[in-house]
């Protein structure tokens, strides 16, 4: 068994009554392909559930070491760094950027892991993907081809790839040194979703990734890199309800009734990379990265596609794929879903479009959390339609139960977007939009120092963590 040295794998989490099994499976698969690798669960469950679902972990059998890092262990890291910045006003901006959220837990991760590489895998995740049993070839320009099966369908299977030696094959190395497989292009584009923000185009059961050309430097380092992804592929919350709109006889927006399943791929390096997937990357964090956006909107990974367009810096899609399960288990409802994606949408094409610089560990940009009167009536006109549709539907059931789900989405969706009235809306919107981007900067300008303390003190003594006294094979 080999020692990949300086690696580590996370899993951030929020739902540990379900991590066991995630944990139990990617150890069997670094196992069985000859990795020994610390596992480190970093959670932002609440004490109590702590305390309730701790136990489940125990019970967990590994070959690698398992590590947690809880509500307690990070009260014990923030305290500690509060103590080293010793600036009183600067306390709720730590605790911010480290609190319970999509990017406080991915920013834990980032410190400790310093010094090494770093792969993460969200709990929903599975170290396999679903292949389509005849694959056809990819065009001159493909790297991607998927499309969506009906559930129970037949005509494909699972399939494994040695997920960590493809990412160590690629991550912290330059460009020109890539594998000879690897295509090579200025960025990917998607023909189901927008470019720069990921949002989806419309409903579609297929789609193609395909590279766009350009020079990529052959000293460019490839900071960070990521598998494909099957199962529930990347797409938005407002996908599964155009899925349940779809199909007559589903009655639960939230049911998983099609599966994204590829049909083939091949590796790729980028200059850019737009289509960043945090649930299934890894990172070169040998020398400190940017941080993730302290946020509970579902852009917390969008610094990075912004970071990577800097000069010496580069990006890849690896040559292997994991499935997504996704859990509905406290998760938040579809409406809600919804107008998290909307508000993350428009908050970066703000970003984007303000962008002042981009360093080593940083990004900085100039939008301040304003919203227009038009921002918000575009975004209720599109929901609009929506929850119109949502309400034809719901006379058209056939079935008195797909009625009732139909009619609680649209009266949710109706609640979620404050009644659609313009005014509340817009008020609410810029309320969100200018708290989200007050954290998000001072976590930035702070996050180098924080980089600074963390990289000494995981050096000397460490970060606080417990080693889970699991069942060992």
């Amino acid at each position: 068994m080999n020692s990949d040295q300086d690696l580590y794998f996370v899993i951030p989490t929020y739902r540990l009554r379900e991590v066991g099994t995630t944990v139990q499976e990617y150890d069997e698969h670094f196992w069985r392909n000859g990795h020994a690798v610390p596992i480190i669960v970093f959670d932002d469950s609440s004490p109590a559930n702590r305390d309730k679902y701790y136990p489940l972990l125990e019970e967990t059998t590994t070959h690698n070491d398992l590590y947690y890092v809880g509500p307690a262990e990070k009260e014990q890291f923030v305290s500690y760094l509060n103590m080293r910045v010793t600036d009183r006003r600067l306390q709720g901006l730590v605790k911010s950027l480290f609190r319970p959220s999509y990017g406080g837990n991915r920013n834990c991760a980032l410190m400790y892991t310093l010094g090494g590489k770093v792969v993460s895998a969200d709990d929903d995740m599975r170290p396999y993907s679903l292949m389509e049993h005849r694959p056809e070839s990819l065009e001159a320009d493909e790297v991607c081809r998927g499309r969506l099966h009906r559930k129970g369908e037949n005509g494909y299977t699972r399939k494994s790839f040695d997920i960590l030696r493809s990412f160590l094959d690629i991550v912290g190395k330059r460009a020109g040194d890539a594998p000879e497989n690897y295509d090579h292009g200025e960025l990917l584009v998607d023909s189901a979703m927008d470019l720069e923000t990921n949002a989806s185009a419309g409903f579609t059961r297929q789609n193609s990734l395909t590279v766009r050309r350009g020079a990529v430097p052959e000293d460019a380092v490839v900071k960070m890199a990521q598998t494909y992804r099957s199962g529930t592929g990347d797409i938005d919350a407002i996908e599964y309800v155009e899925m349940f709109l779809e199909n007559r006889d589903q009655t639960d927006p939230t049911e998983l009734s099609d599966f994204y399943v590829l049909e083939n791929f091949r590796p790729v390096v980028t200059k850019k990379n737009w289509r960043m997937d945090c649930g299934v990357a890894a990172y070169d964090n040998t020398f400190g990265l940017p941080p993730f956006f302290p946020t509970h909107l579902r852009c917390e990974d969008y610094i990075y596609r912004l970071w990577v367009q800097q000069e010496g810096v580069a990006a890849a899609h690896v040559d292997a794929a994991q499935n997504h399960i996704k859990s509905n288990y406290m998760r938040n409802p579809p409406a809600s879903e919804i107008l998290n994606e909307e508000v993350s949408n428009l908050l970066k094409k703000r970003i984007r479009a303000s962008v002042s610089r981009l360093d080593e560990l940083s990004i900085a940009f100039d939008y301040e959390g304003n919203v227009s009167a038009r921002d918000a009536e575009e975004i209720l006109e599109r929901i609009g339609r929506l929850h119109g549709r949502a309400l034809a539907a719901a006379g058209e059931a056939a079935t008195p139960q797909r009625a009732e789900a139909l009619n609680l989405f649209a009266a949710n969706l109706n609640k979620a977007f404050f009644g659609f009235e313009p005014d509340f809306f817009q008020h609410n919107l810029l309320r969100i939009l200018a708290d989200a981007t007050d954290v998000i900067k001072g976590s930035i300008e702070l996050w180098p120092t924080l980089v600074e303390i963390c990289y000494f003190q995981k050096e000397r003594k460490g970060l606080p963590r417990t080693r889970v006294e699991n069942h060992r094979r």
